[in-house]
């Protein structure tokens, strides 16, 4: 079938649907409006001045110099990432260098984190997401899930969090359900007119909703991240009490889609609006081209039925970690099937892929170091657990009742993923203190921090909150400011209906004792 060009209509379906052409640009995101223009002029000395502030500040009290030097050379890097003066990764060189010249860190610690699993991770991740871009099982997906979902932006849309529902308790890596479906976000954000050139408000509920839903749908089942066993742990050994499976999903499942479903309805009515012009496929020849090129299509390939079987082995390790001893007597984690998998893609005259093929974003990579980088040295110089303990000590929860003290702590967990880049940290620094804090004021310690625990995997506020939002960030569809608003209204809600759970469904869960009940 001919597709003739319209003038003002966008690309056609073939240029969108030509995914080897698709790579990560490592260009920085052009400025969409003034304010941003403005951010970006300000945004450079504003770092600066806020850098010297805190770095010539009279030491607080308990706080090191090397936490106050790390925590300025933090804050330079934070101000820079989100008024976006220079590329991303340009700013996590800085960081990475003031680092080192600040004496806040050594430069080992500092280029090891190139050698993180997470960084490792990222980019085994995306060498299967080439595959499956290059042998057309993306395009395939993509095709599908616009015949059966995309004659509304708001069903495909939704189609997304259902996948990503369907995902989550299967795959504990979020990087990895991340790239799964990043080829797919891709193509439907283009077939309805967004691109990286010209995003749209459809492009930007489509990853945002995703980046929430992949974080978010994490705290549905205790095995959604390696933090939440942690948790589970810390509840066990200091709390004394043993967190169930079924005990964490009762409590968290309800919270987590519930929010997904007051995002899908406010992302695209009020936050991001999409316009009647971005409510349906953007493309020459609409849906009954869509079809036509899916059963086009025909059946699969070998090429393709190659891809399925490979990354069915690595689902298969993903999902099956806890019986990795009991099978192989050796655990093998995400990065490590994911390597298994690269091998077999790029493995010669078997394989799939030829390594200049593979479409590795290294700038991305280079922006995930510097994240980390800086978010571990406020780790191990003690300045983000001298902030939480500064937070708390200041509070006097002995006269309020439970309901307030539950809001305040709930909120700290809530929103404390913009201080660092790990929940791991998060959880070592904040469940033990919560359930001391518990214990000192009277109430039974899973109160407190069984609730707690669910804000876990809410890494959604900015981009380098976690590694499916760097992910994303990377595809130049949104700003950091467009992360921060979503992030936030994404937080706020999730807080709102942990507060109304509180009163409700904890309590009749026999989690929470009366909302007005006063310290013992």
């Amino acid at each position: 079938m001919a597709e003739s060009a319209v003038p003002g209509r966008g690309p056609t379906l073939q240029e969108l649907l030509d995914m080897d052409k698709m790579v990560l640009s490592a260009k920085p995101r052009a400025a969409q409006s003034v304010s941003e223009r403005w951010m970006r002029y300000l945004g450079f000395p504003g770092g600066i001045a806020l850098f010297l502030l805190v770095y010539y500040l009279p030491p607080g009290a308990g706080l090191t110099a090397a936490a106050q030097s790390g925590a300025a050379c933090f804050l330079l890097a934070l101000v820079w990432w989100v008024t976006e003066p220079f590329p991303t990764y340009v700013t996590s060189l800085v960081l990475m260098f003031l680092l080192l010249v600040t004496r806040t860190s050594a430069a080992k610690p500092i280029m090891d984190v190139l050698g993180m699993e997470v960084i490792w991770l990222n980019l085994l991740a995306f060498i299967l997401a080439s595959m499956l871009v290059k042998t057309r099982l993306a395009k395939r997906m993509s095709l599908f899930l616009i015949v059966k979902f995309g004659r509304k932006a708001s069903w495909a849309l939704m189609a997304f969090v259902i996948i990503q529902l369907a995902l989550a308790p299967l795959i504990p890596a979020t990087a990895a359900r991340c790239v799964m479906t990043l080829p797919l976000m891709i193509v439907v954000a283009n077939i309805y007119g967004s691109s990286e050139e010209h995003p749209n408000a459809f492009g930007k509920n489509m990853f945002m909703l995703n980046l929430a839903g992949i974080s978010v749908l994490s705290s549905i089942s205790m095995t959604g991240s390696s933090a939440n066993l942690i948790a589970v742990g810390f509840i066990q050994s200091m709390g004394g009490h043993r967190v169930y499976y079924m005990d964490w999903m009762r409590a968290g499942a309800p919270i987590a889609i519930v929010t997904m479903l007051i995002m899908w309805f406010v992302g695209q009515k009020m936050i991001f609006r999409i316009p009647a012009a971005e409510q349906v496929p953007s493309v020459d020849g609409g849906l009954p081209l869509i079809e036509a090129q899916h059963k086009a299509m025909g059946p699969l390939s070998f090429q393709e039925k190659k891809a399925l079987a490979i990354f069915g082995v690595v689902l298969f390790l993903w999902v099956s970690d806890i019986f990795h001893m009991r099978w192989f007597g050796v655990e093998i984690s995400p990065p490590f099937a994911a390597l298994l998998g690269a091998v077999l893609v790029l493995f010669p005259r078997w394989g799939i892929l030829q390594w200049q093929e593979a479409d590795i974003p290294w700038h991305l990579l280079i922006f995930s170091a510097g994240a980390y980088a800086g978010g571990l040295a406020l780790d191990e110089t003690g300045a983000a657990e001298w902030g939480v303990r500064a937070l708390f000590g200041g509070m006097d929860l002995k006269a309020i009742p439970f309901g307030a003290a539950f809001t305040i702590v709930m909120a700290v967990m809530m929103y404390s993923h913009l201080l660092t880049t790990s929940k791991t940290v998060r959880t070592i620094i904040m469940i033990p203190i919560i359930i001391t804090m518990a214990k000192t004021l009277g109430w039974d310690p899973l109160s407190l921090a069984l609730p707690a625990a669910l804000c876990i995997d809410w890494v959604v506020g900015l981009p380098i909150s976690g590694k499916p939002n760097v992910i994303l960030f990377s595809t130049n569809q949104y700003s950091v400011i467009d992360n921060f608003k979503y992030g936030m209204v994404t937080c706020t809600v999730g807080l709102v209906l942990l507060v109304i759970s509180a009163a409700t469904w904890f309590h009749w869960l026999g989690i929470t004792p009366s909302f007005w009940a006063m310290p013992k």
